[in-house]
């Protein structure tokens, strides 16, 4: 156990500075935004292509496709929403997270005390509101940096540890790969963090693509806890809201798992020359878009589905008014 230590101190120093820059880099970025994302929400949601871009947009920005999720289930529950503008959302927000795996894949940790430097000056010297929380957004942005840095850097000496080695090719059986990246992703309570690692390892060379990409589609299922813990206690709209989040994600990941071969060649033919590490985050995007693309022209069907399954209560549903 000794030997491990001086590899997972600094790994779970890594670990614990980049779950705590996401939250502060997403905080920051609600403050500068304000209520408007909510407004965006409302307003450019009206059919399910514009509620994807939007549901893009909003997860990219904020990089948590959870808090827009959760988000969006309140909104549904305020009746701010309805269940079905909400769709497009939650398949957009599904998309706007890989946007944080391309920013993960750059080797740009060695960077991360330029915008942390600048972001506490801004933080210091600035009395206005709006330049304070560009200060905290650009410090979180590089604790993130430095956190995904401290992680690689502890991983490392794992290539050496025959041990560690054997149990990574364990990882290849996919089924087994992904239930690894649920329960991590569960743990943690962020997919990004568990992509974030599964990217770094890949780079390392201490995981195959194919491994990498099982631990990404079970990451996809873990993300689902919060939401689906989110709808608990809400109105039937919200529930089926995070119902519909887990039923598009299984039929993605068991899709996936049973195409993964044929996906992960895909993958490698599309970034052919590309870092590993690269490699990994191409096939998170690819595995989004795709999903997003063959799912879209059903949710009509699968909303009145879930309308017929789970009906409003009746004093969930608008009263007529008097004359």
């Amino acid at each position: 156990m000794k030997s491990y230590l001086p590899v997972l101190l600094p790994l779970l120093s890594g670990l614990v500075l980049f779950l705590f820059a996401l939250n502060y880099l997403s905080e920051g970025l609600k403050a500068i935004s304000g209520d408007r994302l909510k407004e965006w929400l409302g307003r450019f949601t009206r059919n399910v292509v514009t509620g994807i871009l939007t549901g893009v947009a909003i997860t990219t920005l904020l990089d948590s496709s959870s808090a827009v999720i959760i988000m969006t289930i309140a909104l549904v529950n305020t009746r701010a929403l309805s269940f079905r503008q909400a769709l497009g959302v939650v398949l957009g927000a599904n998309i706007g997270t890989t946007f944080s795996s391309q920013l993960i894949a750059f080797d740009i940790g060695q960077w991360a005390g330029l915008p942390m430097a600048v972001g506490l000056g801004l933080m210091l010297l600035s009395q206005r509101d709006w330049v304070s929380q560009s200060g905290q957004v650009l410090l979180g942005l590089g604790m993130l940096f430095l956190g995904l840095f401290l992680m690689e850097e502890a991983v490392e000496p794992l290539k050496h540890m025959p041990t560690v080695k054997t149990w990574m090719q364990g990882l290849d059986s996919a089924w087994w790969g992904a239930l690894i990246g649920a329960g991590v992703t569960v743990l943690l309570q962020s997919s990004s963090a568990t992509v974030g690692m599964a990217v770094i390892l890949e780079g390392q060379q201490l995981l195959t693509l194919p491994a990498g990409i099982a631990l990404m589609m079970g990451a996809e299922l873990g993300t689902c806890a919060d939401t689906l813990v989110a709808s608990i206690g809400r109105s039937r709209a919200a529930l089926r809201t995070g119902l519909f989040h887990l039923t598009f994600n299984l039929f993605s990941i068991v899709l996936g798992l049973l195409l993964i071969k044929p996906f992960t060649a895909l993958v490698q033919t599309l970034s052919a020359g590309a870092p590993a590490g690269r490699q990994l985050a191409n096939a998170h995007v690819f595995f989004n878009v795709i999903g997003v693309v063959l799912i879209v022209g059903f949710v009509p069907f699968i909303a009145t589905r879930l309308e017929q399954w789970l009906p409003d209560n009746h004093s969930e549903k608008p009263q007529p008014v008097a004359n």
